[in-house]
C-alpha cells in the first residue's frame, strides 16, 4: 500500500484494487469527445456519471493533446477548466485533477480545488529557470506543484526531442531528468505518480514493447498511471468505433494491471472498472499463493 499525498490535506491509497481516473476534456477538438463536454453543465454531467460508475479521480483538460492540434491560449484553458473545476470541488464527489503544462493554470486550477497536477510534459515544457542569474520568470511547473501540495503525474513524452533507441532506456532517461526537477522544486516522493505516455510519440511497435517491457518501470520506484484510452494502438488492433476502442482499452488496462500499473486514465469507466475487477482478483490470488509459499519456506521442517 502506498499512500499518495494530494492538495487541500487530501490522499489516496494506492494497492490492492485498480484505480480509475475518468476522464473529462472541456475541449472542442479532443481526438474522441471534443465538443461533447465543452459547455460546464455537460462536463457537470459527465463528470457526476463517471463518479456514479467508480472513478477515483475527475481529470479536467482545457487544450487538446491530440498530435496536430492547435494550442490555446493560458487564458482560453483558464476559462474553460476553472469553472468546471470549482464546480466539482464544492461537491466533493472525488479528488479532481487538473491536465496542464502551464504553472499558472496549475496554480488557479489548485487554488479553485483541484488536488493533482497532471502534466503531459513531465515538468520539461516549461522549466523553472527563475533562479539564474539575470533572468525574471515566474516559477515553473514543479515548484507550483510544490508550494500548493498538489499530487502529481509526471508523464513521459517523445514530443519535441531525439529519442533513445530502447523504448524502456528513453523512458528512464526522459523520467530521470523529470524526478530531477521535482526533486530540486522540493516535491516529496510521495506526492509523485509516473505515466509512460502511450502514444506520445510512439509508433505502434514502441507501444506494444512498452506494454510488452512494462513491468521494468517498476524499477523506479513510484507508483504508475496508464492512459491508453481510445488511442491508436487501440485503434490499430480493433477497429475505429467507441465501443472496439472500448473493449482494446480494456484489454489493455488488463494486461498493464497485472504488469504493476495502478492507476488507469480512461473515458469509458465502466468497462474498465469491470475487466480490471478481474485483475485484480488474479494480483490477490497471486499474491496469496505468493505468502503461502514463503510461509511454508520457513516454517516446513526438512525431512532425513
Amino acid at each position: 500500500m502506498t499512500r499518495w499525498q494530494l492538495a487541500h490535506g487530501r490522499h489516496l491509497d494506492i494497492g490492492a484494487k485498480s484505480l480509475l481516473m475518468g476522464i473529462l476534456n472541456v475541449t472542442p477538438d479532443s481526438f474522441s469527445d471534443g465538443g461533447e463536454f465543452d459547455r460546464p453543465e455537460r462536463a457537470l454531467q459527465q463528470a457526476r456519471r463517471m463518479i456514479g460508475e467508480g472513478a477515483a479521480i475527475i481529470d479536467v483538460g482545457g487544450e487538446s493533446t491530440r498530435p496536430g492540434a492547435g494550442a490555446v491560449s493560458a487564458r482560453e484553458e483558464q476559462l474553460r477548466i476553472l469553472p468546471v473545476i470549482e464546480a466539482l470541488s464544492s461537491e466533493g464527489g472525488s479528488l479532481v485533477s487538473v491536465d496542464t503544462y502551464r504553472a499558472e493554470t496549475a496554480r488557479l486550477a489548485v487554488a479553485a480545488g483541484a488536488h493533482i497536477v497532471n502534466d503531459v510534459h513531465g515538468l520539461q515544457r516549461e522549466p523553472d529557470i527563475a533562479r539564474e542569474p539575470g533572468i525574471a520568470r515566474e516559477p515553473g511547473i514543479a515548484h507550483v506543484a510544490a508550494e500548493t501540495g498538489a499530487g502529481l503525474v509526471i508523464m513521459h513524452t517523445g514530443r519535441g526531442r531525439e529519442k533513445l533507441a530502447d523504448v524502456i532506456a528513453d523512458q528512464f532517461l526522459f523520467l530521470n531528468r523529470s524526478l530531477e526537477i521535482a526533486r530540486d522544486a522540493g516535491i516529496a516522493d510521495e506526492r509523485i505518480v509516473l505515466d509512460p505516455g502511450f502514444a506520445f510519440a510512439k509508433d505502434g511497435e514502441e507501444n506494444l514493447e512498452l506494454m510488452a517491457r512494462f513491468g521494468e518501470l517498476r524499477a523506479l520506484g513510484f507508483p504508475l498511471l496508464v492512459g491508453t484510452s481510445r488511442k491508436r494502438l487501440a485503434r490499430h488492433l480493433v477497429g475505429e468505433s467507441d465501443e472496439g476502442r472500448d473493449v482494446g482499452t480494456a484489454a489493455t488496462s488488463v494486461i498493464l494491471r497485472l504488469k504493476g500499473a495502478s492507476i488507469f486514465r480512461v473515458h469509458n469507466v465502466a468497462v474498465n472498472r469491470d475487466a480490471l475487477a478481474f485483475a485484480d482478483a488474479v494480483r490477490e490470488r497471486e499474491t496469496g499463493e505468493e505468502k503461502t509459499r514463503q510461509a511454508g519456506s520457513v516454517t516446513t521442517p526438512i525431512r532425513r
